[in-house]
């Protein structure tokens, strides 16, 4: 099994379970943030609608020369971000399913003024980068979801709304 295939499984689970979460979130809210410093309900929700792709396709290159902009626009509507995020899983499993093991171990280099300032095999990248630091913000939006007292989906197991295990155990007691 080449390196990617198994980020790639990866991938393709949590794209459902991140629908489950984009698929909570308030039209009407979009607005709102927690704090003055913390992106908008629809800023963040968009970030993690796009996180694969846009980190797939620095993850395409060799060097970056810069670093983005990181500007996060706020979602118009939540209608567009199950669909965003659609987009972005595709873009990711285009991008990297041709990448063999040897591109994957391959130095990864973000630069500034001709500087590296952050270098690391590209399979580094895609776990750190496209994955973990999606299920960071993914984490970061169902506590925008509690705190707008949001229904909480299953991520990895029960929350206060719901309990994906609590089908299996009253099925297997009948």
């Amino acid at each position: 099994m080449r390196l990617i295939d198994g980020l790639l499984a990866e991938l393709e689970q949590e794209a459902a379970t991140t629908q489950r979460v984009l698929e909570r979130i308030p039209q009407a809210h979009l607005s709102w943030r927690p704090h003055p410093k913390s992106m908008s309900l629809g800023q963040l929700a968009l970030h993690v609608a796009t996180v694969p792709g846009s980190v797939a396709e620095l993850a395409a290159r060799d060097v970056v020369p810069e670093p983005p902009a990181f500007v996060q626009p706020e979602a118009a509507t939540a209608a567009e971000l199950v669909p965003s995020l659609m987009a972005s899983i595709a873009t990711a499993r285009a991008t990297l399913a041709g990448f063999d093991d040897a591109r994957m171990t391959a130095m990864w280099r973000l630069q500034s003024g001709g500087r590296d300032i952050m270098a690391m095999p590209r399979v580094a990248l895609v776990r750190a980068i496209m994955l973990n630091h999606w299920y960071h913000h993914r984490g970061q939006l169902l506590v925008y979801l509690r705190l707008l007292d949001q229904s909480v989906p299953s991520v990895y197991g029960p929350t206060a709304d719901e309990n994906p295990f609590a089908a299996a155990v009253s099925a297997a007691s009948a």
